[in-house]
């Protein structure tokens, strides 16, 4: 899953969290995930922390370090602490890279290499305002996405609400038509008592009718409520987030 800074049409949120402070947010932008259900890592710390020792990344378990610390407001202590240890063993990692991109004369690798150390100074430096605008940006990238689901299952149950309606409409119009062809077949004497039970049956047929259209309609109501209620939950978390 990209990063903000690949999802450029989605930088308005962190950038209402940043404001003015551009340093945080140049860095943000190359740390945060558009989508961290996707993009962060599901191995626990402990999993991720071995894996970046033996390989001397820190990058993916710097990012779950910090998608955790967003998510547990209550241990912010105890994740400003690990994230600084994971910090500076990315730093002495990443001065060892840049040492050897020196010798080797890799001038473009150096530069990327440099970048990456500043970026690694600024968190280090500023990890309490890293953790406080993640944890921000992710309730409300959360929300969305949580959100976007329950949408997505209300519309697969309205289109299969739609399916059943269509087939049971097509099934007592195929009945309706056998009937009508019974009946005719009929002695005389016998037609008026089928007619009758007929429209017993186009009744119950009609009240069904209407019973599933007041469920559709309940179910719009329902999901205009909802689109409201979601419309509100972001309007309220707006304002908190720009406190």
């Amino acid at each position: 899953m990209k990063k903000l800074q690949e999802q450029k049409k989605e930088g308005s949120l962190l950038k209402e969290l940043c404001g003015e402070d551009t340093e945080l947010y140049d860095y943000l932008a190359n740390t945060l995930y558009e989508n961290p259900t996707a993009g962060i890592a599901k191995e626990d710390l402990d999993t991720l922390s071995d894996e970046a020792e033996k390989s001397g990344k820190f990058g993916i378990v710097l990012d779950k370090a910090i998608f955790e610390a967003s998510r547990n407001p209550e241990e912010r202590e105890k994740y400003i602490t690990l994230i600084r240890a994971f910090v500076s063993k990315s730093t002495s990692e990443l001065e060892k890279e840049k040492e050897d991109a020196e010798e080797k004369g890799f001038t473009e690798k150096v530069a990327s290499l440099e970048g990456k150390i500043k970026r690694q100074k600024i968190i280090n430096e500023r990890t309490e305002d890293t953790i406080k605008i993640a944890s921000r940006f992710y309730e409300e990238k959360l929300a969305n996405l949580n959100a976007d689901i329950k949408r997505t299952e209300r519309e697969k149950e309205r289109m299969a609400a739609e399916r059943e309606d269509k087939r049971i409409n097509e099934q007592e119009k195929s009945e309706r038509e056998a009937r009508k062809k019974e009946i005719k077949g009929m002695k005389r004497q016998n037609r008026k008592e089928a007619k009758d039970q007929n429209r017993i049956k186009e009744k119950a047929a009609e009240e069904r009718k209407e019973e599933r259209e007041r469920e559709r309609m309940e179910a719009k109501k329902e999901d205009l409520r909802i689109s409201e209620q979601e419309k509100s939950d972001r309007e309220t978390r707006k304002k908190r987030e720009l406190k």
